[in-house]
């Protein structure tokens, strides 16, 4: 046999072995689909139990009920990677899907809003991934974490704004503080994509994340996961189990499906007799294409 056919063979092995790597990673994700839409038939069943209607149930009932509003909504989508948890242990970290996929990458983007000084979970991710550059949004604080100020290489990877997210550009003289989209802060970095997406806005997560959404038409959104802190605060218009499904509902049409859920057990300690109003949950993007979902991923712009 030839050199050149030696190679030709080689060649020939490598693709086929690429593609049965696409082909188990296609099941992977076709099996937890499965999965999930199982659990979404449950979901209505608790509903009609509870409801009959999601306009009937109460999303913390005080009667004697076994469920409170998160029983409806389930991390029952698997990740066909590794899952860990990314951050100091405690408030402040996070669970993420995947990082070993990402990491080798010579560019990333981490997106990170609500940074309220402690920077545990950026700090970490930028170790595990020197490829990445970091972009915090945070109006309440000045800069990031001690972990990651006090480290020269994390900090020439960081970059700060004191901005606000939400679903409406208005960051003009007089506006205090300076709010943007993400779609905008996205064009002015110039990224058309972001690896990890962290948010943790004390509520107004809804309707900037709505408005996210909205503005891609259905067309794949341009991250790969999300790390979600949620809050449903007694007399929030979201304390309301109908409100709170369309919107849910409103990301799964988008292709996130949660894969890992915790509540915040710190808040309830220290606010004694607070409900469960606050949990983290994590989600991946199963559309698009990119680390989590392809072996042979596009390269979108990274600045």
């Amino acid at each position: 046999m030839f050199a050149s056919d030696s190679a030709s063979l080689n060649s020939v092995r490598s693709v086929a072995f690429s593609k049965s790597k696409d082909a188990v990673l296609a099941e992977a994700f076709a099996v937890e689909e499965m999965h999930y839409e199982e659990m979404l038939q449950q979901r209505q069943q608790l509903i009609k139990k509870w409801g009959p209607t999601p306009d009937k149930v109460d999303p913390f009932p005080s009667h004697g009920e076994f469920y409170t509003l998160w029983d409806f909504f389930l991390p029952s989508f698997g990740c066909p990677h590794r899952v860990e948890r990314i951050g100091m242990m405690g408030d402040g970290g996070k669970w993420v899907c995947g990082l070993e996929r990402i990491a080798p990458k010579p560019r990333c983007n981490i997106y990170s809003f609500g940074v309220n000084g402690e920077s545990s979970f950026e700090a970490d991710l930028l170790k595990a991934a020197p490829g990445c550059q970091l972009y915090g949004y945070d109006f309440s604080v000045n800069s990031f974490g001690p972990e990651i100020e006090e480290d020269k290489d994390l900090k020439s990877r960081s970059h700060f704004f004191p901005y606000a997210l939400g679903p409406e550009n208005k960051h003009n003289a007089v506006d205090d503080p300076k709010m943007y989209t993400l779609r905008t802060l996205m064009e002015r970095n110039g990224h058309d994509f972001i690896d990890i997406l962290k948010v943790d806005i004390e509520g107004n997560e809804f309707y900037s994340l709505s408005n996210f959404i909205d503005s891609f038409y259905g067309e794949p959104l341009p991250f790969g996961q999300l790390q979600l802190e949620i809050h449903v605060y007694p007399g929030s218009e979201w304390n309301d189990v109908a409100k709170f499904l369309g919107w849910w509902e409103k990301l799964e049409a988008a292709g996130l499906r949660p894969f890992f859920s915790e509540p915040n057990l710190v808040y309830m300690n220290l606010v004694k007799g607070a409900r469960p109003d606050l949990v983290e949950y994590s989600f991946i993007n199963i559309r698009g294409n990119h680390e989590l979902v392809s072996n042979r991923p596009s390269s979108p712009r990274s600045g």
